[in-house]
């Protein structure tokens, strides 16, 4: 057997994708915590931002936004009542069913995310510069097959 199969039987394959995929997301993570900063938001405070532009003004749930969240463990109550004291949100109780908390994107809101929009594709961009468009399609097609 040659050196190089024997190198290549003795590895752990699925160990290294999986400790290849912890750093990516670590390196990923902390490149969009350091992005936003610039905007005073999270990455889990701005990705409720995102959810809320999506629905157009329209009001959501907290569910719908639990569901929408990248991270399970992000407290969305705490996220949406951070994001209200600064005026990017407002939350109120349905008239309808005391229980249900509407949630919807203000102007202020809307405005700061147009500021992001201006700077977030040249960041993406900049992210993603070592790889062509196909290797990030292959990529991103990949990363959606292992999540199921």
């Amino acid at each position: 057997m040659s050196e190089e199969k024997e190198n290549s039987a003795k590895r752990n394959f699925p160990r290294e994708a999986i400790n290849n995929l912890l750093h990516a997301g670590n390196w990923m993570y902390e490149k969009e915590t350091e992005h936003l900063k610039q905007y005073a938001l999270s990455l889990e405070q701005y990705n409720v931002l995102v959810l809320l532009r999506k629905m157009r003004g329209d009001e959501v749930n907290m569910s719908t936004i639990q569901e929408g969240m990248i991270s399970e463990m992000s407290n969305a109550t705490r996220l949406v009542e951070k994001l209200r004291v600064k005026g990017y949100l407002t939350r109120e109780q349905s008239q309808e069913n005391r229980r249900k908390v509407e949630i919807k994107i203000t102007q202020k809101g809307m405005l700061l995310m147009n500021d992001i929009d201006v700077t977030q594709k040249k960041h993406e961009k900049k992210v993603v510069e070592n790889l062509t468009r196909r290797e990030i399609e292959t990529l991103s097609r990949i990363l959606n097959k292992m999540k199921g």
